[in-house]
Formats: C-alpha cells, structure tokens, sequence
C-alpha cells in the first residue's frame, strides 16, 4: 500500500496542473494495476497535502487560491440535515420519544443543572447526558455567532479556500459546523478538534454530515496535554516559524480552563504566519470580560518558534528573525486607534445578531415539559438568540480597521476627563448594538429609552457610552453602522455619568456622525 500512495501522489502531483486526475486513469500507470476504489481512497487521504479537492464526478482538481467571500445577511436557521442527525443521535440513546417520560425529564434537569451551575462559576463534567443536553440547548446559536465573526477575516480576504483549522475544546461542533458552512463547496478543510468530553461522539456524528472536501481528526484529550506534532504530514508542520494553522479557535473554553492566557499563547504558537486565533465566549460580564482580559494579556508578547532558544536581547537580529514567529496583535473588533494606547476599561463588548428560527427538538423538549412543572415557563429550554463576545488575534500585525489618530484635532479617551461638559470631536467605533432594551449598560433594570451604545477608541481606561438623545439625518450614521465600525462624532457633548461611574457622550442635534471606510 505504502508503495501505491507514493505512486499515487507522484501521479498527481504531475496532473494536477495539466487535467482534472481521474483515480481510473491514474490506476492503469501503476504497478500492479490497483482497483481505482483503492486510488480514490488514496487522493482523498492525501488531499490536503496535495490541495486536491473531490468533485462530484469523483475526479480531484487544485483548489481556487480565491479568498473567500463574506456571505451576507443572517443566519436564520440552523440546517435540517444537522437537526435531523441530531434527533436521530438522541432517538437512538433515549428512544424515539426521547423529549418524553423519563428521558425528556432527565435531560430538562440535565439543561437545568448546567445552567446553574455556568451562572454560579462551577465547572461542568461532560458525561453523555450533559453533552446531549449542551447541544440541544447550545448548539444552533453557536453555530450561529461563529459565521458572523468569521465575516470580519472574509471581509478583508484572510480567510483562504485551504484552510487548517485547529479546534480547542470543539465540544459538540456549533462552531465547526458553523465554519464547514460558512465556507463554499469548493473549500479544502483540514479540521482538527481538541476533545476529552463525551461532547467527542455528539461531535464526531454531526461532522459525518458536512462535504467530502472537509477532513476530520478529533483528538480526544485535553487542551493541556495535547501535542501539536500529532496533526503534522510530510507537508506540515504546526510549529515550524513557516507552517502552522491557518485558523485557531477557542470558543467558550477559555473561561473553563485555569490559566487561559497561558493556554491561549501556546496555541498561538501553532498559527501559521497569516493566520487568525479566534476566541469566543458568551455575552454574559464575567465571560465577556474574560475574554478580553486575556486579550489585553496576550497582546504585544513575542512569540518564538517552540524548537528554538528565543535570545533575550540577541545581537544576531538575523538569527532572531528566523525564530521569531511574530508579534501579538488585536485584529479585532476592538480597535487601537491612537498608536501605543490600549485599552483598560471593563472591556464588557458584545454583538447581538437575529434569532433563530426554533430548532424542532429544543420546542419538542419545550413543549414536552409536564404540566405540573411548577419551575416551567414556556420557552424555558428554546435558545435562539445570538449574543456573542469574540476576539481575533494574528501575529502579522494586521488590524481589521488601520487607522491612527496623532493629531490634536481628535478628543482622546484616555484624556476625557479635561472635556466634560464641553463639545468635542471623537473617532471611536461603535462595540454593541443599542443597550437601552429597559436595561442599563450593566446589565441593571434601567428602564432606558433613548439608543445607548458602548463606543471605544482604544486608549480609554473607563467605559464610554454614547446616548443618543435627539435623532436627526446627521446623526442617524451611529444607528446604521455595524458592530465594530468606526465613525467619527463632531460636537459630541462628553459628560460623568456619577451613578454608572463612566462616560457618556451625548449625542443630539448639534452632533454629526459619519461612518469611516
């Protein structure tokens, strides 16, 4: 066999750029004449190091060096053959009615204890209820929030039709499942997950439902004890300075584990040079806050290659750029607007995107809830909304939005304090949709009516909030510009706001607001 591959990848490797490589064709120029089934099994577990993709036809073509496009508009539902897989899954562990009787009864308790237990900052131990549970109840919105921060890498034509993708702590797949989607049919995906959890089997039978051009490892142990050289072919290699994934997600796993930055920086050691770590965490204060605190953490650190001695102060700078894997830097969507300033407020971001449409088996668990369930609201085990807190990291030094303010003829947020009560011009970006639902900014019945947004420029060391008193025509820009878009306000009026201990930054009338390309 060992023979056949080498004969088969000699083949392709030399048709690849002259006709799309038919596993019959390639059978009949190799000794012994293996059975094209065998060839085609062959190309397909050499195809990530060829860059072949399969094709309907069963003939293996190069991929499109075409960035990937941002798709556009919501996500307005999680996918039928994913629902129906999950069902399934679930029939054949509780039986076909598993939303009834005991079964159904178990698993609302199940959601119930993890809930808990999340709000009250325990850990949760995934055994196999738990992890049926969890995707009941989280996966559809996961796999929701994923998409739309990978429009931000798309957007600016980083995310490639070949992607090497690691996965940590990929529990039951909404992200996975959300990236294999967000990608078009002629993508290459070399997927790892990282999974000690019962999570692993609700994973591994959801990722049988994505295409033939997605390739799947799933690694079942834990983050700490996980090594990067398991992943690596004779084409790559993670921890060389040249090579490494072109994707790196941790999504609602750093708040689980002990010393996240930690964790999180020997990850980014596995990036490749162009690549994207992306963390994600729900929206609730203490994960968002999180999140951005190890942001905040890891920026600006150095970063070496793992198999070599890093110089201290090395005068060699030619030996020191050869193991240098690159700088920390915040690609978004918070934004460092003012060169050498960084933020040090709270950090509490998050965006919000459309519900989803119910999935059938959170309202057949809903619907199914007994009667005399006196702690029952309907709706109790339905999650479709997307509320979500991210954050994407690269080692090039690319930021998402590349502007730097050093004139005088922007207000700073790090110097506010000298502006209160006086009008100014700000360029901030806007870091939420508007938080005045009947609640104030911490999340405290505020019984606000007037649009309140978080808005940053990166230099700021205290929460700042624009409130936008009086709409009009010149104003209205702060209302339509999406999360993470930078505007530039003038006559904005800055006030102290005593009860809230932060900033805010009234816009009315006199203000103009415009959106910045």
């Amino acid at each position: 066999m060992s023979d056949h591959r080498e004969a088969v990848r000699s083949n392709a490797k030399y048709l690849r750029n002259v006709r799309p490589i038919d596993p019959d064709e390639i059978a009949d120029y190799i000794e012994g004449t293996p059975h094209p089934a065998v060839v085609k099994q062959l190309l397909r577990e050499e195809a990530v190091d060829l860059g072949l993709l399969e094709r309907d036809d069963g003939t293996f073509v190069p991929v499109d060096d075409d960035p990937v496009r941002p798709r556009r508009g919501p996500v307005e539902a999680f996918p039928a053959e994913y629902e129906q897989r999950l069902e399934d899954l679930l029939a054949d562990r509780y039986g076909p009615n598993w939303y009834d009787g005991v079964s159904g009864d178990l698993l609302r308790s199940t959601i119930r204890r993890f809930k808990a237990d999340y709000l009250d900052g325990r850990s949760v131990e995934y055994d196999d209820d738990v992890a049926a549970g969890y995707a009941i109840y989280h996966l559809p919105a996961y796999y929701a929030a994923v998409q739309y921060a990978l429009d931000d890498l798309a957007d600016r034509g980083l995310l490639g039709r070949t992607l090497r993708v690691l996965d940590i702590g990929a529990g039951v797949g909404g992200p996975a499942l959300g990236l294999c989607d967000y990608l078009p049919d002629d993508a290459l995906v070399d997927y790892h997950a990282i999974e000690p959890s019962a999570a692993a089997d609700v994973l591994e039978d959801l990722l049988a439902e994505t295409g033939r051009n997605v390739h799947t490892t799933i690694h079942r142990t834990t983050a700490e004890a996980f090594d990067p050289s398991e992943t690596a072919s004779d084409d790559f290699e993670p921890t060389a300075p040249d090579d490494g994934f072109d994707l790196v997600l941790a999504c609602n796993v750093l708040s689980e584990l002990d010393e996240p930055a930690t964790m999180a920086r020997s990850f980014l050691e596995t990036l490749a040079p162009e690549g994207t770590f992306l963390a994600m965490a729900p929206a609730d204060k203490n994960t968002s806050v999180g999140l951005r605190e190890v942001e905040r953490e890891l920026e600006g650190q150095r970063l070496w290659d793992r198999d070599a001695v890093a110089p201290a102060d090395s005068d060699d700078e030619a030996t020191a750029a050869d193991r240098r894997r690159g700088t920390v830097t915040v690609y978004g969507p918070t934004v460092r607007l003012w060169p050498g300033d960084t933020p040090s407020d709270r950090g509490w971001s998050f965006d919000v995107r459309p519900d989803l449409a119910v999935p059938g088996f959170q309202r057949h668990l809903d619907e199914a809830t007994p009667a005399d369930d006196a702690d029952h609201d309907p709706g109790e085990f339905v999650n479709v909304d997307v509320q979500f807190s991210y954050s994407q990291l690269r080692l090039d030094g690319r930021r998402r939005i590349d502007m730097a303010l050093e004139t005088s003829e922007w207000a700073k947020m790090a110097e506010m304090e000298r502006h209160v009560t006086n009008r100014i011009d700000l360029v901030a970006a806007k870091l939420s949709r508007s938080l005045s639902g009947g609640d104030d900014h911490d999340g405290h019945g505020g019984g606000r009516s007037n649009p309140l947004f978080k808005i940053s420029d990166g230099s700021e060391e205290i929460d700042h909030y624009a409130v936008v008193t009086n709409e009009t025509s010149l104003n209205r820009p702060l209302l339509e510009a999406d999360y993470g878009e930078v505007c530039s306000f003038e006559r904005i009026l800055a006030l102290w706001n005593d009860d809230e201990e932060a900033y805010n930054l009234v816009v009315d009338e006199e203000t103009i607001v415009d959106r910045l390309a």
